[in-house]
């Protein structure tokens, strides 16, 4: 972990255009006044389960998981987080320490805000509230429905269904490098490594996928698409 020392230009942000918007030029120099900027390597724990809350966090760049651990000590992965979702969801407001851990999957920045702050926002700009709020249900709104929709497919199902949310959600391509391991891809979806290494290889012999070591390449999303809804 790297604190960034850089002027704060919270007022060009991309992630003002989301929640943002409604804080006025006051507001918006009181956020720079109360934030911090860390930037993370790969695979650098963010916070882990079970820390005490010290700040409301969004990702500005990069990819986190967010995971907690099992009795028997194995990662149960909730969610991939993306840029501008928030990595602390609603932990902040629901309780003293996190319920879950986060750790980079790729290099990535996270602007750590004083909750203080965030608290008396919410007190005082009724529309920031109502933003704020709505953008954190959406994102837990997809986060149960990912949930959902992976307990209802198979293990073909599932692995088309993660590779389907890298190309589409994530990278926006049908060729990218796959931000976990066969190990965290099973973490995900609920089945073993050993499965998840044999569904990939079965669909690079059907011509569904290419696999250049941790690169991906769809070159047929239509089948993939049809498994995925199969599943």
């Amino acid at each position: 972990m790297k604190l960034n020392n850089i002027d704060c230009v919270c007022e060009n942000c991309d992630f003002r255009d989301i929640v943002h918007e409604c804080l006025d030029d006051d507001e918006i120099k009181g956020l720079c006044r109360n934030k911090k900027e860390f930037s993370y390597q790969k695979g650098e724990v963010i916070h882990h389960e079970g820390e005490k809350i010290t700040s409301f966090k969004y990702l500005k760049s990069g990819l986190v998981k967010v995971f907690r651990r099992t009795n028997s000590g194995d990662e149960q992965i909730v969610t991939i987080t993306r840029p501008f979702e928030f990595v602390s969801n609603m932990s902040v407001f629901s309780g003293n320490s996190y319920r879950y851990s986060v750790s980079a999957l790729e290099d990535s920045v996270v602007c750590n805000i004083d909750p203080d702050y965030i608290r008396d926002l919410l007190m005082k700009n009724g529309t920031f509230s109502i933003m704020l709020l709505t953008r954190i249900a959406e994102i837990n709104e997809r986060i149960i429905e990912q949930t959902l929709d992976l307990r209802q497919k198979n293990l073909i199902g599932r692995i088309a269904y993660s590779l389907l949310y890298f190309s589409s959600e994530i990278y926006n391509s049908r060729i990218f490098d796959l931000p976990v391991s066969r190990k965290e891809i099973a973490d995900y979806i609920g089945m073993s490594t050993a499965n998840v290494i044999r569904t990939l290889s079965d669909f690079r012999k059907e011509g569904i996928i290419r696999i250049y070591g941790k690169t991906i390449e769809i070159s047929d999303i239509q089948k993939l698409e049809i498994l995925s809804k199969r599943g």
